[in-house]
């Protein structure tokens, strides 16, 4: 069974930097793509940004210039680098990945860890 796990999450003022971290365990192979999500109090779930295993990364509009996703294929974890952040970054941060090749096979589907929370506030 896949399981994700998240560090780092916590209170930073505006303009301050955090980073995030999911690990990823479960006898696995490979991961295609790790992403992060979040999700503010009142609002729907967004994506963030993703990083596939070639190294294609995609992010929110509202992030671009001021975070910065990687992996680790080694360690199957992905880093969220956050820097300039803002009041409206506040929100629960879920690690997601999706394809994970394990011991058991291939598996196309989702796998979300628990979710951190990111606070920004003076």
């Amino acid at each position: 069974q896949v399981q994700l796990v998240e560090s780092g999450g916590g209170l930073v003022q505006p303009g301050g930097s955090l980073r995030v971290s999911c690990a990823a365990s479960g006898n696995i192979f490979s991961i295609n793509t790790m992403g992060w999500y979040r999700q503010a109090p009142g609002k729907e779930r967004e994506l963030v940004a993703s990083i596939t295993s070639g190294g294609n990364i995609n992010y929110a509009d509202s992030v671009k210039g001021r975070f910065t996703i990687s992996r680790d294929n080694s360690k199957n974890t992905v880093y969220l680098q956050m820097n300039s952040l803002k009041p409206e970054d506040t929100a629960v941060y879920y690690c997601n990945t999706y394809g994970v090749y394990t011991r058991g096979g291939y598996a196309p589907r989702n796998y979300w860890g628990q979710g951190t929370e990111v606070t920004v506030s003076s």
